[in-house]
């Protein structure tokens, strides 16, 4: 559905591109030996070419080029053999050098695309992102204000740590869809292990481009909201960016291109400074660095390394697997829920004898129904989740060879995740083995229909839909432990 926002003289087109910073995944800098590691103390982690101190030569960081290049693999894009680095110069307190090293005339990688599902309930409707570039450069550092009333503090820790900038076409119209492309981006840097996507942390942030016109018009004059963390302010961003632009354009003023920075709390933006343009930061080819040249043994390496990626697993769970387009977008959305989705499935094969496409349904409707949902009550993630896959796969055996029953196995899943207990000792424990003795179902059937007399002859008088009413009846005098095919069985034979 195509997206518009009326405004007072009519209705207007956002217009959307994306600047995503990722932080590289490696144990060090871009061009130098001083550790990554998050939340170090403050200027613990700066080495003398982080500190541009003089006669200290910057050394390329192989890993870093690696993983850039395995970044553009994944997202089918074109990695240039010949690429450069140039120096940006601007000068900043947390810039020691007075310059950056980045890549804007030869980046390392071209054009890509990422393919993304702006509403979840439709996984089918899909769009293509273009995505212009990805080039290498090595972050700022951190500037505190808020440490005292009339000075600013300086950690260069983050100074020189590697980073990925991953530059979109302005191919996006709508919050959705913007927000769709940075959670997919994040999938699938996650998925190749080449940045964290930890957003909290800083390490993934978007600049976000926004411009409105009416539709079919030319592009408007676009604005640029600096460090953007997470993919709902993202989304605020473009709805609060575009709804003030178009108030500005109605009441005869002109957006003007500049730099503005997201406020959380208030859900706004505000302006920080006017947009420099290229010229104005002086590139030039960095002298201490010569061009980086890959031959192609190194590319095929790095397209070797690469995991299966989620577009890829997504086909697979719904042809092999025979899973709903919802269940195996959502178990791989994120590569450790689609890592243990598939031990989850392996082991239930191995546990009931059956093959992984027999199991894989009730595997992924108990993950994303039940565990899923007792998870979100108590506030915890799959990550923290006490209940490991290998329990899981127990506990649906259990139901599988009839042990317990379906309902029973919801109370046993809330002491698996109270206690950390496995399915098996909890149900020898607490005694809730699931009855299958004829004898006991027959008399439990005899005193629910014993007790309703009255609904007995409005079944026989024709409304069947009271059979389930029975059932639970049933199950309920039985404590849930009746099996309930044998339940449905005996009453089936006594009503008839």
């Amino acid at each position: 559905m195509t997206y518009r926002i009326e405004g007072a003289t009519g209705e207007w087109e956002v217009v959307i591109g994306l600047e995503v910073h990722a932080q590289i995944t490696t144990a060090s800098k871009l061009f130098s030996g001083a550790a990554t590691a998050f939340g170090a103390e403050p200027n613990s982690q700066v080495s003398l070419v982080d500190a541009a101190m003089p006669g200290m030569l910057p050394v390329l960081n192989r890993e870093c080029i690696r993983q850039a290049v395995r970044t553009g693999l994944a997202i089918n894009a074109a990695i240039n053999p010949w690429s450069r680095f140039d120096r940006k110069n601007y000068f900043y307190a947390d810039l020691p050098q007075g310059y950056q090293i980045s890549q804007l005339y030869h980046p390392l990688v071209g054009e890509g695309a990422v393919e993304i599902t702006p509403d979840d309930k439709k996984p089918d409707e899909t769009k293509v992102i273009g995505v212009e570039r990805i080039h290498v450069e090595q972050d700022a550092g951190k500037l505190m204000h808020d440490q005292h009333p009339t000075m600013s503090y300086v950690d260069l820790n983050r100074s020189g740590v590697a980073l990925m900038e991953i530059v979109s076409r302005p191919d996006m119209r709508s919050p959705a869809e913007a927000g769709a492309y940075l959670a997919k981006l994040r999938t699938i840097l996650r998925y190749v292990g080449s940045c964290d996507g930890n957003m909290d942390q800083g390490s993934m942030r978007a600049d976000v481009n926004v411009s409105v016109r009416r539709p079919g018009d030319e592009f408007g004059t676009r604005t640029e909201t600096k460090n953007v963390n997470s993919v709902r302010f993202v989304m605020a961003t473009v709805e609060y960016e575009a709804r003030r632009q178009i108030d500005v354009l109605e009441s005869g003023g002109t957006i003007v291109q500049e730099t503005r920075l997201f406020d959380p709390d208030t859900g706004t933006t505000r302006s920080m400074r006017s947009k420099e343009d290229a010229h104005d930061y002086r590139y030039f080819p960095d002298p201490d660095l010569l061009p980086l040249v890959l031959d192609q043994a190194f590319i095929d390496e790095c397209r070797a390394s690469l995991p299966e990626l989620p577009d890829a697993k997504r086909a697979r769970y719904e042809a092999e697997l025979g899973l709903s387009a919802y269940n195996a977008a959502v178990l791989t959305a994120d590569a450790e829920t689609a890592r243990w989705f598939e031990v989850l499935v392996a082991e239930s094969a191995r546990r009931q004898g059956k093959s992984e496409s027999d199991v894989a349904r009730a595997a992924s409707n108990w993950l994303t129904s039940e565990l899923f949902g007792a998870l979100n009550k108590l506030g915890r993630t799959l990550g923290d989740s006490p209940v490991s896959p290998e329990a899981g796969a127990e506990l649906l055996a259990l139901v599988g060879d009839g042990t317990i029953s379906g309902s029973i196995a919801k109370q046993v899943l809330e002491k698996m995740l109270d206690t950390g207990d496995l399915p098996g000792v909890i149900v020898e424990r607490d005694g809730l083995k699931q009855t299958s003795d004829t004898g006991a179902i027959e008399a439990a059937v005899d005193a629910v229909l014993a007790a309703n007399g009255d609904k007995v002859e409005q079944y026989r008088g024709g409304k069947e839909a009271l059979f389930g009413f029975f059932v639970g009846q049933t199950m309920k005098a039985m404590q849930g432990k009746g099996n309930p095919q044998l339940v449905n069985q005996v009453l089936k034979a006594k009503l008839g």
